[in-house]
């Protein structure tokens, strides 16, 4: 077996069914092996894509055991001489799988390699490549020295924002969104460390495969990442999560050489952990309100409001999501064709068919990266006719 793809999942079951379609387009002609590990969701997550995908290898927990232990759950059993750790609330181009194999192939001293992500807007996600946070990288990010400085080697360095975009780069820190890692360098350095239990194991992974004279690299190929769509990022304990994993990370790995910074590390990581729940709680409480008093109908109703959706896809899909916009309150407007760039700032939501129409996922993220550098700041949606589910950035409709 080349290549073994580890999901797993919670809760999250149309974005797995569009992430498994998406690896299937992706892995034709590889000799691949797909593990679905299923940590308890109670949406019947594995019951709705068993169905469709029953070449997958699914492992159902019957608890929560986190994101690391899961993952080490599939690795264990699975037999690849690479292995991918993949998202959820993700989808990958259809060229994505095929290139990491031959990048792999041709760097033997590459021991994980992350890709070029893609957010729901177009814009490129900056965790597709990351330094390591230490202590001084972490108090430039802080600071804003890298928000000041975005190309510069050391202040932005937490973003690695000094390498180019659309170039193969070597890099410290890879995201566990999509970390494609060689099996020897895994049997070398270990496993994820299973004391995290959500954040921070990738880049403690990552550390590692350094650590242990392998190499990270970034290259350019395409996936988009709905960015945290398969965790409630409202919650406490999603923010306990994260910033906990980060006093992790330090502990383990920097608490001796940097003894003196260790006060410091602890009360900027609790402060911003508090800010981001507080700003979180806002924004959640706006987006209530906003519901509650219909400002959105409101404003859709009004005549120089944007249209919500511009769709791609087939008669039949069409009057799916008409049906869909109008029980919803939206707006909705059908391409002609598929135009070259058929984004305008007119639309809030750019929706394509991907099953009988069967648009590539590589198109779509190609037309979204272009509309975002051309201004225009539409986000990707996805209309399933198999399911009849339309998936946009932040809200699913059945």
């Amino acid at each position: 077996m080349k290549l073994s793809i580890v999901i797993v999942n919670y809760n999250v079951k149309h974005y797995l069914w569009q992430c498994l379609d998406s690896v299937r387009r992706a892995s034709e002609g590889l000799n691949v092996e797909v593990w679905v590990v299923d940590n308890a969701s109670t949406d019947h997550s594995i019951d709705y894509v068993r169905v469709d995908f029953p070449d997958v290898h699914y492992i159902e927990n019957t608890e929560n055991v986190g994101f690391a232990r899961a993952n080490n759950q599939a690795i264990r059993q699975s037999t690849g001489d690479l292995v991918l750790l993949l998202n959820p609330d993700t989808f990958v181009a259809e060229d994505t799988l095929s290139h990491c194999i031959q990048f792999f192939e041709q760097h033997e001293g590459a021991g994980a390699l992350g890709i070029h992500m893609v957010n729901r807007d177009g814009s490129f996600a900056r965790e597709s490549r990351r330094g390591l946070p230490t202590p001084a990288t972490a108090f430039y990010k802080v600071c804003g020295l890298g928000h000041l400085f975005p190309t510069h080697p050391r202040f932005a360095k937490y973003y690695m924002g000094h390498l180019p975009e659309f170039a193969d780069g070597q890099i410290e820190a890879i995201s566990g969104a999509f970390m494609m890692v060689r099996r020897k360098a895994l049997e070398q350095v270990g496993l994820l460390d299973e004391t995290y239990f959500m954040y921070g194991e990738d880049i403690d992974l990552s550390y590692r495969i350094g650590r242990g004279g392998w190499e990270c690299w970034y290259t350019p190929k395409l996936m988009l990442h709905y960015k945290g769509e398969s965790t409630q990022q409202t919650s406490f304990r999603y923010v306990y999560n994260f910033y906990h994993a980060m006093l992790i990370f330090f502990r383990k790995n920097f608490s001796r050489r940097y003894w003196f910074a260790w006060l410091f590390v602890e009360v900027a990581v609790l402060a911003m952990g508090i800010l981001s729940m507080c700003r979180k709680w806002l924004k959640r409480g706006w987006r209530w309100l906003k519901k509650m008093t219909g400002i959105n109908r409101l404003q859709q109703l009004r005549p120089s409001s944007p249209e919500t959706i511009l769709f791609i896809g087939s008669d039949e899909a069409w009057a799916q999501v008409q049906d869909i916009c109008s029980r919803e309150g939206m707006a909705a407007t059908r391409a002609d064709a598929v135009p070259t760039d058929p984004l305008t700032p007119n639309y809030l939501y750019t929706v394509f068919e991907v099953t009988t129409f069967g648009h590539p996922y590589q198109n779509m993220l190609w037309q979204m990266m272009a509309a975002h550098r051309q201004g225009i700041h539409s986000s990707i949606g996805t209309y399933n006719l198999q399911t009849r589910t339309l998936i946009l950035a932040n809200d699913i409709y059945c």
